[in-house]
């Protein structure tokens, strides 16, 4: 049931939160639609970061998947075309949070504790256990959210990305789901990352012997 209820919130996120993460991965570099090659750097951004996220998977290091996608496809753009192919503003936005995200989740989580201890502090154990076990589906569902918020849109870019280097959208596309040339983009990756969850999240949930 929990794995559920996280493939449930994983889906939902597209209802809730804006694609403007996808819209920043998207238009990191600047692609030309006349020139062929930029469909095989797209291809070698994506091919990049998932040997990157698979070795440090197999030895245990703690990285970003999100961002090895952006350096992946950031890196294949400049081996092509130098370093004016990057809009560094876009690039910038992602870069000043990989520092300050923890740090404003370090100082936020550290408020919030501190709120909830002195909101319990004179509740009786058994009365903070009950109401407790019910606030979990809360936490678990906002975290099962903003994780599909966030998971999702960065494969919105890379297929936005790769559908602009086709020629098949322009430079000005923006990801909406008033449009059905965008929102099955949007439904197709919210709805892998929910299947994906709902098949795949037991064996996170419970360590195999």
């Amino acid at each position: 049931m929990a794995v559920l209820w996280a493939a449930f919130f994983n889906f939902i996120a597209m209802f809730v939160f804006a694609p403007k993460v996808a819209d920043t991965i998207a238009k990191i570099v600047k692609i030309d639609a006349a020139d062929p090659a930029f469909v095989y750097v797209v291809l070698s951004g994506l091919l990049g970061a998932i040997v990157w996220d698979l070795i440090t998977w197999w030895w245990g290091l703690p990285t970003s998947s999100s961002h090895a996608l952006i350096g992946g496809f950031a890196g294949a753009g400049i081996a092509h075309m130098g370093l004016d192919v990057i809009r560094w503003h876009k690039l910038g936005e992602t870069m000043i949070f990989i520092p300050l995200a923890p740090l404003l989740g370090f100082g936020a989580g550290f408020a919030f504790m501190i709120g909830v201890y002195w909101m319990f502090r004179n509740w009786r154990p058994h009365s903070v256990d009950k109401i407790f076990r019910k606030g979990q589906l809360v936490s678990a569902a906002l975290y099962s959210l903003g994780h599909g918020g966030n998971d999702a849109q960065k494969t919105m870019g890379i297929i936005v990305a790769l559908l602009m280097a086709a020629g098949i959208f322009d430079q000005n596309v923006h990801l909406s789901m008033l449009h059905w040339n965008t929102l099955w983009i949007i439904l197709a990756c919210h709805l892998a990352m929910a299947i994906g969850t709902a098949m795949g999240g037991w064996r996170i949930v419970k360590p195999w012997e």
